[in-house]
């Protein structure tokens, strides 16, 4: 099977909705045994629980907050007592993320961004480093954004925490490269999920209208990009960032 995972434990964060679950659905699909977390919404979690034991992957439902060291200590603590040691890491687990003008941003936001996509990325890797290193293989993918690419306003916060998660990345996949540990990006694009329920249609509709491919992205897109880089096939690749957009940053 092209792509495949068995044999391997991954963990994804915020897979409990939107991207995270495609993404965990994807890989528990192609043989991987599945961390799945969350923190909020736990009527949610358990529908999705539900969901991945009729799918018959194999998988655990932890919730946790993962932008603390215990809540991270907590995920892998159940993950490796459950599923084994983690080889696949995707840190996914995102908060709000309003465009405001600069004036309307506080410090306290800022904070929310890079707690969610600088701190916990780095936490959740040195806890899961050991193993993968001990074994010569492992995958980090970052989800990271085309806003960064597009620098997408009046969104600050959130485009430098991206920025800042794909400088991260890019680094860290020298660092590890020689350890048989390949670090990369999956840049989505605007792909509404659950959360978007309330954008007016406006706003989606300027959207879309600068989609080359014509047509919107749909979760599943993200989770094929993600099971590539997690595969074996996909061994010599560090390093990278794939923008999952339609052709909104063909550069």
């Amino acid at each position: 099977m092209p792509f495949s995972l068995a044999n391997h434990v991954a963990i994804v964060t915020g897979s409990s909705t939107g991207l995270g679950k495609a993404i965990a659905h994807s890989f528990g699909k192609a043989g991987a045994r599945v961390a799945l977390n969350y923190f909020n919404n736990q009527a949610r979690a358990e529908k999705t629980f539900a969901e991945f034991q009729q799918a018959k992957i194999d998988c655990i439902m932890v919730r946790c907050d993962v932008t603390t060291p215990e809540g991270v200590e907590q995920l892998y603590k159940e993950t490796e007592a459950k599923l084994g040691k983690p080889d696949i890491l995707v840190p996914n687990a995102t908060c709000e993320q309003p465009l405001k003008p600069i004036e309307e941003y506080d410090w306290q936001f800022h904070q929310a961004m890079v707690d969610f996509f600088l701190k916990s990325p780095f936490l959740l890797t040195q806890r899961g480093l050991a193993h993968m290193k001990q074994k010569k293989w492992g995958r980090i993918i970052s989800i990271t954004s085309e806003v960064y690419h597009r620098a997408v306003a009046p969104f600050t916060a959130y485009v430098a925490a991206k920025g800042g998660q794909t400088g991260w990345t890019r680094s860290l996949s020298r660092e590890l490269a020689p350890f048989g540990i390949t670090v990369n990006a999956v840049a989505p694009g605007w792909i509404p999920v659950d959360r978007h329920a309330d954008v007016p249609q406006q706003e989606k509709d300027e959207y879309f209208k600068l989609i080359p491919a014509g047509r919107w992205g749909v979760p599943q897109d993200v989770a094929w990009a993600c099971q590539f880089f997690a595969s074996e096939e996909a061994s010599f690749i560090t390093g990278q960032t794939l923008c999952v957009n339609g052709g909104m940053t063909p550069w």
